[in-house]
């Protein structure tokens, strides 16, 4: 499944790096990260896919129209 640019160009301004994000669900039978993870977003690439830093594991991506992260606001505890 391909994105859009205008699609790119708004996940690019949700997702800016340093954004918190917390994983709501993978795609990906292989990965040990559970959902409800935080991370920091590293950069989105050219296909959608958002880069996070998870803490306490790797660097993976969420992989767009498969994978679903929320930003965290600023000074949320969550």
């Amino acid at each position: 499944m391909g994105i859009s640019r205008e699609n790119l160009i708004k996940l690019r301004s949700t997702f800016p790096p340093g954004t918190r994000v917390k994983l709501l669900h993978m795609d990906d039978p292989y990965t040990k990260i559970p959902e409800g993870t935080l991370g920091t977003v590293r950069h989105v690439d050219d296909i959608g896919t958002i880069h996070v830093s998870w803490d306490g594991y790797c660097c993976l991506g969420v992989v767009y129209g498969e994978d679903a992260c929320q930003v965290i606001p600023s000074g949320s505890n969550d």
